[in-house]
């Protein structure tokens, strides 16, 4: 018998298993001790903006609604793809729908400002800094997140990996928040999800490894 076909025997057995919430109790827990190495590497390397200002400013709790939201969608995808021969679809659609809302808050700023202001909404002032800030803020979570994984029982590794990634690549932008000054929804829209996106590629190499039978 090939490896694969043992494998996917071992799926069909070993489905239902583990319930959405045993799952959710292992990843939930490695996800948050990553989000507090995220935090203390963010205070220590670049620090925090005034919160109180920023607590009162709509562009602040935009961003936030929107990395929350990803980390709840990628939740969702690393939840499914952490048991044997379950499907991530529900967690993939809300991951396109949070990010179709999140386009079309970006198009209506954009139209709603002169032409002239254009290429600062799209760039700010960090956009060469800013995702890769945000990956580096994730490795810390992918780390923990993978080895929580490896305790439950993913047949496609590459793709729970990538899960994985797009959960706490989301989480350490919602901390990045926390310090990035940048107000407009297109430059969120692009950069903070460019971020998130190469933490989860980074999370699909290291599944391809590390969660492998």
């Amino acid at each position: 018998m090939k490896t694969d076909d043992l494998i996917a025997l071992i799926s069909v057995d070993a489905r239902g298993s583990a319930s959405p919430m045993s799952v959710v109790g292992r990843l939930v827990p490695a996800a948050l001790i990553g989000a507090f190495a995220a935090l203390a590497l963010l205070v220590a390397w670049l620090g925090m903006r005034d919160m109180t200002a920023a607590v009162v400013s709509p562009s602040y709790w935009m961003k936030t609604t929107y990395t929350v939201a990803l980390a709840i969608s990628g939740l969702l995808v690393a939840e499914r793809l952490s048991r044997p021969a379950a499907s991530a679809t529900r967690g993939i659609v809300a991951l396109i729908c949070v990010t179709a809302v999140m386009l079309a808050v970006a198009a209506t700023q954009l139209l709603s400002i002169p032409a002239v202001h254009v290429p600062r909404a799209l760039l700010g002032s960090t956009w060469d800094r800013c995702p890769w800030r945000i990956v580096a803020l994730a490795i810390p979570g992918l780390a923990f997140t993978l080895l929580a994984m490896r305790g439950l029982a993913p047949t496609r590794p590459a793709l729970a990996g990538a899960g994985a990634g797009l959960f706490v690549g989301a989480i350490a932008a919602t901390v990045y928040g926390l310090y990035c000054a940048e107000t407009s929804a297109a430059f969120t829209l692009i950069w903070y999800t460019g971020g998130i996106a190469v933490s989860a590629v980074l999370g699909a190499l290291a599944g391809a490894r590390v969660l492998r039978w």
